[in-house]
């Protein structure tokens, strides 16, 4: 049974194995650093798609069936799936996911939903709800744009701080404690706002929310940064990383030794024009089920503090005048 220690954090007694996982990816993302970690990567934009929405819900379809296919498990075998991506009624989820059978319940945290819905999932499983439960979460970057910004025949110029919407899926089956990956606790965070209101800069907005669910998971855990291999966010970019280390400075622990960002690993930020870097929830989700988890299943990481980060941003709040409210959600993973 879990364990309630403190303030959203949560130990894991059984800890849960992550059975199975797979990745997704657009063109994009499959030209950039991490491409040999993609178990898919698209041709182009659309994956065959009549519109970006369904082209996302076929993302999350193809991350899905190999994960499933990896794992050698059938749709039957599901006891339960926690699903989430950026989109209005979270749409790339609920069209993705409707042929399946399998119990759905969708979430949405922003970019933050990898992270979420795999602890929900690692929770069920370790409370003995279920046999194997379905964490996905996707992003496409022209839904996003279109939803969230400007369409893109608009021909805004990108500002130095705005981030790339990764089109991207991760899908992760949790288990009983088997063998590596295991989720060994969860942090979940309460909702921070920095006060930005400008909505080309999420990693500013974001970093508040990660600092203090790091710092919370540190404390109610008892560990120290030197406790982890790496404590990984989910899409800060370069401006939200040096925000992030900022407050940790304050704290005199140097978090930067440690960090590392999703949202700058995904892309060559040389090379491919993306400004401060990768963002939207299949970011996290596609290099946590494309490198982080091998990583760890392989040994070459052994402690990992996994923290998703989310601007829930609405465009109606936006013109209002709003600031934007964030959330992260931190998620231990080890590979004993």
């Amino acid at each position: 049974m879990s364990l309630y220690l403190s303030k959203g954090t949560i130990e894991l007694q059984s800890a849960p194995s992550i059975k199975s996982f797979a990745a997704a990816v657009g063109k994009k993302e499959g030209e950039g650093p991490l491409k040999n970690s993609f178990d898919y990567i698209a041709d182009d934009i659309t994956l065959g798609g009549k519109s970006f929405e369904k082209s996302e819900g076929l993302l999350q379809q193809n991350a899905l069936r190999l994960a499933l296919k990896k794992g050698e498990l059938s749709e039957s075998d599901i006891s339960f799936s926690f699903a989430g991506d950026l989109l209005n009624q979270c749409t790339g989820s609920s069209y993705g996911l409707r042929e399946f059978s399998f119990p759905y319940i969708g979430i949405y945290g922003a970019c933050s939903n990898m992270a979420e819905t795999l602890a929900l999932a690692a929770l069920f499983i370790d409370n003995g709800i279920g046999t194997n439960a379905v964490a996905i979460t996707s992003s496409h970057f022209c839904a996003a744009e279109r939803q969230y910004r400007f369409p893109l025949n608009y021909g805004g110029v990108r500002t130095a701080t705005s981030q790339w919407t990764v089109t991207g899926a991760g899908c992760a089956i949790v288990a009983a404690h088997d063998k590596p990956p295991y989720v060994k606790s969860l942090t979940f965070g309460s909702i921070t706002d920095m006060g930005v209101k400008d909505a080309n800069n999420m990693g500013a907005a974001m970093a508040g929310a990660a600092y203090e669910t790091i710092s919370a998971h540190l404390a109610n855990t008892g560990q120290s940064i030197d406790s982890f291999d790496y404590i990984i966010t989910g899409d800060l970019g370069e401006v939200g990383s040096k925000l992030l280390y900022d407050l940790f400075n304050r704290d005199n622990i140097p978090i930067k030794e440690k960090h590392k960002d999703c949202g700058t690993m995904i892309y060559d930020l040389n090379q491919q024009n993306v400004n401060s870097g990768g963002s939207g929830c299949g970011c996290s989700a596609s290099v946590l089920c494309g490198y982080i988890l091998q990583e760890l299943a392989q040994g070459k990481m052994k402690n990992v503090l996994f923290t998703a980060t989310g601007a829930l941003l609405s465009p109606t709040m936006t013109h209002q005048g709003e600031t934007i409210p964030c959330i992260a959600h931190a998620v231990q993973l080890t590979d004993n």
